[in-house]
C-alpha cells in the first residue's frame, strides 16, 4: 500500500476531527451530567432530611436516584458518540425485568420497608404486635425489621409480613387502659366487694384520675359474679399495675372474707322409688 496516495487532510476532516469532536462532546456531557446528578441527589437528600425521614431510607433512595440518573447520562454520552443506544436500553429493560421477577419476594419486602419508613406506624423502641411477633423494635431496615421479644429473643421479620397484616403499636400513646376481671361468689356481699375494689384503685398512685377508672358488674357467670376493673395508667405502668393489683386483690379479698370461686357445677341425682 502506497501511503503517499492517502489524502491525510481528507482523512482528518472526514474521520479524525468529527470523532474527536464527538468524543469531546461525550466527555463534556458525562462530566456536566455527573455534576448535575450530584447536585440533584444532594438536593433530594436535603429535602428528605428536612422532612425528617429515616436516614437509611434517605441513603437508599439517594443511591437509586443516583444510579438511574447516571445511566441516563451514560446513554446520552454514548448516543453522542454514535452508539446505537436503542438496543442497549432494550437490554437494560430486559435485565431489569428478569431481575425483578427473580427477586419478587425481596422487592415486596423492599416496597413494604419503604412504606414503613415513610408512614412510620412505629419507631425504634416501640413495643408492637406485627407479622405474628410481639416485641420491642430494635431496628427498621429496608427489607426486614429486627424485634426483641419480652424473653430477650431477637427475631428478624420480613417487612412484607409486617405491612401485609394488622400492626398493633402498644407504645403509640402515652396512656393505656388496664382491663382486669375479678369474680366473687354468689353468696358474697356484692356491694362490699365493689367498695373494696374502689378503695384499692383510689389508693394506687399509678392510676390516673382522668379518664376516671371504671368498676362495674359485668356478668352473672355460671360460678361467679364478675367485676370489670378498668383504670387508666401511663403506658410504662401497664404491666406493673396489672401484676401488683391482681395479687393485691387476692390478698385483700381473703382478708375481707370475700371468696373467689373456681368453676363448679351442681349435680342433682334423683333416686327412683
Amino acid at each position: 500500500m502506497d501511503f503517499s496516495e492517502i489524502d491525510i487532510s481528507k482523512y482528518l476532516n472526514e474521520y479524525i476531527i468529527p470523532f474527536a469532536i464527538d468524543l469531546a462532546m461525550a466527555i463534556v456531557i458525562y462530566v456536566i451530567g455527573k455534576l448535575v446528578v450530584k447536585l440533584l441527589v444532594s438536593a433530594f437528600s436535603k429535602v428528605m432530611k428536612k422532612s425528617h425521614y429515616d436516614e437509611m431510607l434517605i441513603n437508599f433512595l439517594s443511591s437509586i436516584l443516583n444510579a438511574v440518573l447516571m445511566i441516563i447520562v451514560i446513554i446520552a454520552a454514548l448516543n453522542e458518540l454514535g452508539v446505537d443506544t436503542t438496543s442497549l436500553a432494550a437490554i437494560l429493560a430486559a435485565a431489569g425485568l428478569a431481575i425483578g421477577l427473580s427477586l419478587q419476594g425481596s422487592l415486596q419486602n423492599f416496597a413494604a420497608g419503604v412504606m414503613l419508613l415513610v408512614f412510620r406506624p412505629f419507631k425504634k423502641g416501640d413495643f408492637i404486635d406485627a407479622g405474628g411477633v410481639a416485641g420491642t423494635v430494635k431496628s427498621i431496615g429496608v427489607f426486614s425489621t429486627i424485634m426483641t421479644t419480652p424473653d430477650n429473643k431477637e427475631i428478624i421479620v420480613p417487612n412484607g409480613n409486617i405491612y401485609g397484616e394488622n400492626i398493633t403499636n402498644f407504645s403509640a400513646k402515652d396512656t393505656r387502659r388496664v382491663d382486669m376481671k375479678f369474680g366473687i361468689g354468689y353468696g358474697d356481699d356484692l356491694l362490699k366487694a365493689k367498695r373494696v375494689l374502689e378503695e384499692m384503685i383510689a389508693a394506687d398512685e399509678r392510676v390516673l384520675a382522668d379518664p376516671a377508672p371504671k368498676i362495674a358488674v359485668s356478668e352473672l357467670g355460671d360460678s361467679s359474679v364478675n367485676f370489670v376493673v378498668r383504670p387508666w395508667v401511663n403506658s410504662a405502668d401497664y404491666w406493673p399495675l396489672m401484676f401488683d393489683f391482681t395479687e393485691a386483690v387476692k390478698l385483700r379479698f381473703d382478708a375481707e372474707g370475700i371468696s373467689i370461686p373456681f368453676p363448679q357445677m351442681d349435680v342433682h341425682m334423683h333416686k327412683p322409688d
